[in-house]
């Protein structure tokens, strides 16, 4: 009787902990090749996730240009590898220091969004690099700094400068000539002003020629957000004045939220960049309706942002 008691509890316990067993698809890891380096010398720097598409999406994790003294100086591309339900993104980086003494590569934090569920973070492990100055062999005498010699320098040595400064004279004196034998008395043109496009009439009117592209209809789902990502980008940078052309999804997200104006529409930017990163970055395919929904929130976005102009009051005569 106990043991069919215990055998029940053990069934149970398997179905309740399937959720769990299931998240373990989800993991991230980062190497190094070489964990000892000179001063201003390159090693690289291998980062990776991996997820089951079907059932959670994975945001990737911000990888700055500076951090504890080393610097990022080339990101590769991320590379996809599926493998049955699993899909792999890797990456790699080329880190260098220009500060001698022990440095740590911080851990690097990614974002699981489950299809059912709490979002969670994974992140890799951190591990410590040696940059390392030349060694100076203090034994040898030391040899001064040899002074500038001076090198005798002939006409011959600027003759390109002598033609190219005759050609110069010869181009001046004939246009002069030119414009003076053939000068006429032009009556002024005044061209009617154009009413110069505000903002938020510019990416409304780039937003709709965008659509009418239909360049993920034409299998240029790649192009197409990348084109809708630019628009709102120069949109922010001219409607708020915040510099946004050169930072990443996450960045921009970072400078909405200290924005008084923008940080009430985080989370529809956020759904954008979601989308667009898949589609330019992890090589997924958004649906179509995705393409359709990430269209419409910029439109939003731009709406919602519109400047409201508040009219003076009219001093009412007495």
């Amino acid at each position: 009787m106990m043991a069919r008691i215990f055998t029940y509890y053990i069934l149970l316990l398997l179905l309740l902990t399937g959720t769990t067993i299931y998240a373990q698809e989800e993991k991230v890891g980062a190497r190094i090749d070489a964990a000892q380096i000179m001063v201003g010398d390159q090693t690289r720097l291998f980062v990776e996730a991996q997820h089951n598409p079907n059932t959670s999406k994975l945001q990737w994790a911000v990888l700055p240009d500076t951090f504890n003294g080393l610097e990022i100086v080339e990101k590769g591309k991320i590379d996809t590898v599926r493998k049955g339900n699993l899909v792999t993104y890797k990456q790699r980086l080329l880190i260098t220091g220009f500060d001698s003494g022990m440095h740590e590569v911080p851990r690097f934090i990614f974002t699981v969004l489950p299809g059912n569920g709490t979002p969670y973070t994974l992140q890799t492990d951190s591990f410590p690099i040696l940059v390392q100055t030349v060694a100076v062999d203090t034994t040898q005498a030391f040899k001064g700094i040899k002074g500038i010699m001076q090198v005798k320098s002939t006409w011959l040595d600027y003759i390109w400068y002598i033609i190219g400064g005759v050609i110069l004279i010869i181009l001046i004196a004939v246009v002069t000539t030119y414009f003076i034998r053939n000068k006429k008395t032009a009556m002024p043109v005044i061209l009617p002003q154009v009413p110069k496009e505000t903002p938020n009439e510019k990416a409304t009117r780039l937003l709709n020629e965008l659509e009418q592209q239909k360049l993920w209809e034409n299998n240029q789902p790649k192009e197409y957000h990348t084109q809708l990502v630019d628009i709102l980008r120069s949109y922010i940078e001219e409607r708020f004045g915040v510099n946004v052309m050169e930072l990443t999804s996450d960045e921009i997200l970072h400078k909405v939220a200290l924005n008084k104006e923008m940080t009430s529409h985080r989370m529809l930017l956020s759904n954008i960049f979601y989308i667009a990163d898949l589609a330019k970055f992890a090589k997924a395919q958004p649906t179509p309706q995705e393409h359709l929904s990430a269209m419409e929130y910029a439109k939003q976005f731009v709406v919602a942002t519109k400047p409201v102009i508040v009219a003076e009051p009219q001093n009412s005569a007495v």
